[in-house]
């Protein structure tokens, strides 16, 4: 696998049972879990308290903090480099990120809400322009991560409604 942390170090690693190789030489460390996303690791006679902050296991990215630090971790595996290679490496490409209004207008209506899942071409909420009612539809399939808006905001073209995990 190859491990890219916070966009500047670069890490071959290999898991073998409980053996940990980075770059070609085992690692040897103790792990202690010590609640759900906590845990604490001993490596070369130095402890260091790891939190999971956030983890997105499609786009297999994580946000561990060490002993205070942030560091944002990404993992590729081997079918990664491969459609990489098959030119696929953009497969997630119809994965949306946010939605933004099409037009300015007043939203009348919410009709989904936070970590409900919907499916492309599903009614999100109801914008009001030029006194006519416009369905918004979801672009793709999707967890709404965040709603931005609420009933009655008055918006922008371009305004950030929505955010998908």
């Amino acid at each position: 696998m190859k491990v890219t942390v916070n966009d500047e170090f670069y890490h071959e690693l290999e898991l073998n049972g409980h053996e940990v190789t980075i770059d070609n030489k085992v690692i040897d460390f103790d792990y202690f879990p010590i609640k759900s996303r906590h845990s604490n690791v001993i490596y070369n006679h130095k402890s260091f308290n790891v939190e999971l902050i956030e983890e997105n296991r499609v786009d297999k990215t994580f946000v561990l903090k060490v002993n205070g630090t942030i560091y944002h971790v990404q993992i590729k595996d081997k079918y990664d480099e491969l459609l990489k290679q098959l030119g696929f490496e953009n497969a997630q490409a119809g994965k949306v990120a946010e939605l933004k209004a099409p037009m300015p207008g007043l939203v009348l209506k919410i009709l989904v809400e936070q970590d409900q899942v919907v499916s492309k071409g599903e009614n999100l909420l109801i914008l009001e322009a030029m006194k006519m009612e416009n369905m918004i539809k979801s672009p793709a399939d999707g967890i709404i991560k965040r709603l931005l808006v609420t009933t009655g905001d008055k918006i922008e073209k371009n305004t950030v409604l929505i955010e998908f995990n």
